[in-house]
């Protein structure tokens, strides 16, 4: 499976665990800091590399040192990064996470680069030789660009997913409206469900989602899981009983969805190998946590209990 994960790039400085910051210069002992490569597409690529995929990404960050760690990162984990752009005139994105004791992780960001991308930088041809585009952000980029390299994919007989970034309260329809009709795969949280449609029900949000054009939604909800809402009507895939480290990069790890459809799994069975990659990805620190391939997160979601 050949997949360009396209859009937002952030590198994640870590920090765990965090109670509460310290008051005026006071300082606290912590057991870990790490950096890790993250981001609706960096993230994404990291988990669908390890599941097998052979991962081009692409998106903007700087030319500064955040950038060089980023593509190191990636670089390591076995995706491509030919197609990432750098500015000289932009910060790479960034975000300082101080994780706390039960797994939450308030966030720090720096939009940087991400939202400069534009129809000059997409690796027009990269996407149209792709078995699957991914696009996370599109928000980011703009509904009109996101809607011409989902259109594009499309004519090329790629398959799509879409990821959002921004929280449902910033959110609204018309920022991803026009891109629906050409998305196979919608793979919100059930926030942005809820903010991007305006609706008060979740099931009401996905339907509206899908009445718009997406071929199926699978919400992620965190401990709860994950809903798939397609035309055949509503499923709930119950997440793993595990003890949870750290929730940074789990929403990108479920989008593993698309490596199961890629194999020819059911919705349920791709929804169940998300669910499991989000699992290992949550008992340790960062969104690259965890040494595993498609056997062993296959394995994880046959010997583990689901959530209760």
């Amino acid at each position: 499976m050949k997949v360009v994960t396209l859009g937002v790039h952030v590198l994640d400085v870590l920090v765990r665990p965090v109670e509460a910051v310290p008051e005026g210069q006071g300082a606290t002992l912590v057991e870990d800091i790490r950096m890790t490569a993250a981001g609706t597409a960096g993230g994404t690529a990291l988990t669908l590399a390890k599941l097998g995929a052979t991962v081009y990404s692409a998106g903007a960050i700087g030319s500064d040192p955040t950038g060089d760690m980023l593509v190191q990162l990636l670089g390591a984990a076995g995706v491509d990064t030919r197609h990432l752009v750098r500015r000289t005139d932009t910060a790479t994105s960034a975000s300082v996470l101080p994780i706390r004791p039960n797994g939450d992780r308030p966030s720090l960001h720096l939009l940087g680069a991400n939202i400069t991308y534009g129809p000059d930088d997409v690796p027009w041809d990269a996407i149209a030789e792709a078995d699957h585009l991914h696009l996370g952000g599109p928000e980011l980029i703009g509904v009109d660009t996101a809607t011409r390299i989902l259109s594009h994919a499309k004519e090329h007989g790629v398959t799509t997913s879409v990821d959002l970034l921004a929280p449902g309260v910033l959110g609204s329809f018309e920022q991803i409206e026009a891109a629906l009709p050409y998305v196979d795969h919608m793979l919100p949280n059930e926030d942005q469900v809820l903010g991007f449609t305006g609706e008060q029900d979740l099931i009401t949000g996905a339907q509206k989602l899908l009445a718009a054009g997406a071929g199926l939604v699978a919400v992620t909800r965190g401990g709860d899981g994950a809903l798939l809402v397609t035309p055949d009507g509503t499923e709930q895939v119950p997440a793993f009983a595990i003890d949870v480290v750290d929730t940074t990069g789990c929403g990108d790890a479920f989008s593993a969805f698309v490596r199961g459809t890629g194999l020819g799994r059911t919705a349920h069975a791709s929804a169940v190998l998300g669910c499991a990659a989000a699992a290992l990805v949550a008992q340790g620190l960062g969104s690259d946590h965890g040494d595993f391939d498609l056997a062993a997160a296959d394995a994880f979601a046959q010997e583990h209990k689901p959530r209760t």
